[in-house]
């Protein structure tokens, strides 16, 4: 499946911009030294902006999405569609090792693009918002930073199922998107996105 999203409303990144962060968590989720290299290599230049921002990967100059993004985003959709009755995903066992195993998202680094087609080269601002914690301390709250990219912005990726019968529950999943997005602060309704085919 070819398919083409856009984004309804802001996107934000979800990347730490510290590349020592970065190495330590995919270092803890994957023992692939090359995939850490390729990860931490696609953050910005920390000098730039503020380690404590979370941003967007970067490929070729322009924002963009990681393939496991996205592979992500059909885990949620798929654990939270499996509770509603008479879906697709409420028949789907083991949902984590066929989403894993059996459904492919390429490229590696799926590049963010305006409506006409431009790849976006910068965020369009920065959106800054208080998070609450519940610590043995008592209440905490924290400022957080993203770089943020507007409505409109697009993303064109290839979806393989090896088993044809999954390609429902990948339309399922990717409408799953106008409820509830990718990336960052996504349950404030951040990230939604509709969703074609281009096949």
């Amino acid at each position: 499946m070819k398919i083409r999203g856009k984004f309804l409303v802001e996107a934000l990144g979800s990347q730490p911009n510290n590349k020592e962060i970065q190495t330590e968590f995919i270092g803890n989720k994957s023992k692939d030294a090359d995939k850490i290299a390729e990860e931490t290599a696609a953050l910005p230049v920390e000098e730039a902006l503020e380690k404590s921002q979370t941003v967007f990967y970067r490929t070729d100059g322009a924002l963009a999405l990681a393939d496991y993004q996205v592979k992500g985003f059909f885990k949620e959709a798929c654990s939270m569609l499996s509770r509603v009755p008479k879906t697709a995903s409420c028949e789907l066992r083991a949902f984590k090792k066929v989403i894993d195993g059996l459904i492919f998202v390429t490229p590696r680094f799926i590049k963010l693009k305006t409506e006409d087609g431009t790849p976006v080269v910068a965020p369009s601002g920065n959106c800054q918002r208080p998070l609450r914690g519940q610590t043995a301390q008592g209440e905490r709250i924290s400022l957080a930073n993203s770089e943020v990219v507007p409505a409109g912005t697009t993303f064109e990726c290839e979806i393989t199922c090896l088993d044809k019968r999954h390609e429902k529950l990948v339309e399922e999943w990717l409408n799953y998107g106008k409820l509830k997005g990718l990336l960052q602060w996504r349950n404030s309704g951040r990230g939604v996105f509709s969703w074609e085919r281009l096949d």
